[in-house]
């Protein structure tokens, strides 16, 4: 027993060195639309791994699209280009697919079926929490195309056509 409680003292200890003290463990991204329509809300929570990204969308394009987050948490329309370029805090080059990339932003492109309406979870292994939460904060962006994986620096993706602040 003793041996159980220090291995568990030793790993709570780590981890509070792995990782900054939050307030929460979860946070929220509020997706609007150029013309200020909520089209979807992420949910963002802590995992020893990383960041989990729980995705709502409703009333949204069918497709395929690039799905992001940026390093500037501000989502002024219609371009949303005040969300900045993407998260890159390891100043990678863009692309799952590209020898020196990814970086933090680089997600899977989502999906979205002719319902318009869409419901997954992503695992963002390259952020955490506090980093998405720090600084100027941090925004996801949607994207009107696919990112093709590789071409920086945003994949090739088109025009930002949602966009969403995380906050706690």
């Amino acid at each position: 027993m003793e041996l159980k409680a220090r291995v568990a003292a030793a790993a709570l200890a780590l981890s509070a060195i792995a990782s900054p003290a939050l307030a929460a463990d979860t946070a929220t991204a509020v997706l609007k639309d150029p013309e200020g329509k909520d089209v979807g809300a992420v949910t963002l929570r802590a995992v020893p791994t990383g960041v989990l990204l729980d995705t709502k969308l409703s009333g949204f394009p069918p497709g395929d699209h690039a799905f992001h987050i940026h390093g500037t948490g501000k989502c002024e329309p219609p371009s949303f280009k005040s969300a900045g370029g993407h998260f890159n805090p390891e100043e990678d080059e863009h692309g799952l697919e590209n020898s020196a990339g990814p970086h933090g932003g680089d997600m899977p492109n989502i999906h979205v079926p002719e319902s318009g309406e869409l419901h997954i979870e992503v695992l963002n292994q390259m952020v955490s929490l506090g980093g998405l939460l720090g600084g100027e904060g941090t925004a996801i962006v949607v994207h009107q195309k696919g990112d093709d994986y590789k071409s920086n620096p945003a994949g090739d993706a088109g025009p930002r056509i949602a966009c969403g602040v995380i906050a706690e």
